[in-house]
C-alpha cells in the first residue's frame, strides 16, 4: 500500500476516462495479503467500469472468490485497459467459473443498458450481483461554467446508469442477489471544484437508500461504497499535475488509498453470509474523514 506522505508523480491525462496502464505508478488492484475464501462461488456479478481504479479491483477480488464476472468499459477510449483486465479475470479466476465477458457500452442511456444486461443474461442465465462503478468527474472553478451539456452528460454516466442497469437487472435477479452502488466522500463533504460531481454523488446516496427499502421485501440489499481519496484513472484525467502530485494528503492517514484497499468492501456487501443484514448502508473506505451518514 501506499505510505503516509507519499507524493505521486505529477501528470495530466487530457481526456476523461483516464486510462490506467499509462498511470505512474499504477494503481494497485490486487495483494499478496488478500486471501480469498469462496465467498462469491457459483455467483454471477455484472460490474460497471470494471477495466480499471475501482472497478477493476473489484472484479479481481470477485473472481478470486468464485464468482463469474462480466463488466463494461468505453469503447475505444479503455480497450486495452478491458483486454488487460479480460486476461487478469481469466488467470485468477476459479476452475467452475465462466469465461469473463467485457462489454463495450455507454451507460448513460437505457436501451444501452438493457441490451448489455441481456447480454450477460444470454451468457449466464441471471445476474446474482450487480455494482455500479462507472462515473466521470469534471473539474469547474464555478457553477456558471458548467452548462447544460455537461450537467446532462456527467447526470447520464454517473446516476441515470444505476437507475437503468438497477431497472433492467432486477428482471433477473432473484432473493439473496445485491446491488452495490458507488458513491464518494464528496456527497457528505462537497467539493466546491466537482460540484455536478459531487450533486450526483448524493443522488446515488439517496438512490441507494430508498431502493433498498423498496427491494427488501423481495430479499434484494441495496447498499453503496463512498470512497475517499483513490488512486485511479479519474485522476490524472480531472485534476491537474499539482493536485495530482498531492493526492490524498489532506486526509488523517496523509495518503491515497489503493484500489485493493476498497474492493474488500464489495465483497462483504456482496457476501449474503457476510453482511446479510445489511441494506440501505453506505461503508466508508476514505482514509479517516470523519462523515455523518
Amino acid at each position: 500500500m501506499a505510505t503516509e506522505g507519499q507524493k505521486f508523480a505529477p501528470q495530466k491525462q487530457p481526456t476523461q476516462p483516464g486510462k490506467e496502464y499509462i498511470m505512474d505508478p499504477p494503481p494497485q488492484f490486487s495483494s499478496f495479503q488478500y486471501k480469498p475464501s469462496n465467498k462469491l462461488l457459483g455467483k454471477v456479478a455484472l460490474v460497471t467500469g470494471g477495466d480499471s481504479g475501482i472497478g477493476r479491483a473489484v472484479c479481481h477480488c470477485f473472481a478470486l472468490e468464485g464468482a463469474t464476472v462480466a463488466f463494461t468499459y468505453v469503447k475505444k477510449e479503455e480497450e486495452k485497459d478491458a483486454q488487460d483486465m479480460l486476461q487478469m479475470l481469466l488467470e485468477s479466476q476459479a476452475a467452475n467459473a465462466k469465461r469473463p465477458i467485457a462489454i463495450a457500452v455507454d451507460l448513460g442511456f437505457d436501451d444501452n443498458c438493457r441490451r448489455r444486461v441481456e447480454e450477460v443474461v444470454a451468457a449466464y442465465g441471471r445476474i446474482d450481483i450487480l455494482v455500479n462503478t462507472a462515473a466521470e468527474p469534471h473539474k469547474a472553478e464555478s457553477v456558471e461554467e458548467i452548462d447544460e451539456q455537461r450537467l446532462e452528460r456527467v447526470f447520464r454516466t454517473n446516476i441515470f446508469s444505476q437507475f437503468f442497469m438497477a431497472r433492467h437487472a432486477l428482471k433477473h435477479m432473484k432473493e439473496g442477489s445485491s446491488i452495490i452502488n458507488t458513491t464518494s466522500v464528496v456527497a457528505y463533504k462537497g467539493s466546491p471544484q466537482l460540484l455536478d460531481y459531487t450533486a450526483t454523488k448524493g443522488a446515488i446516496v439517496a438512490f441507494t437508500r430508498g431502493l433498498a427499502l423498496e427491494l427488501v421485501s423481495r430479499g434484494i440489499r441495496v447498499n453503496g461504497v463512498a470512497p475517499g481519496p483513490i488512486w485511479t484513472p479519474l485522476i490524472p484525467a480531472s485534476v491537474d499535475e499539482e493536485e495530482v502530485r498531492r493526492f490524498g494528503s489532506h486526509v488523517p492517514m496523509k495518503r491515497a488509498g489503493q484500489p485493493v484497499e476498497v474492493a474488500p468492501s464489495y465483497v462483504f456487501l456482496a457476501c449474503n453470509h457476510c453482511s446479510s443484514y445489511f441494506t440501505g448502508q453506505i461503508l466508508h473506505p476514505n482514509g479517516g474523514t470523519i462523515v455523518n451518514g
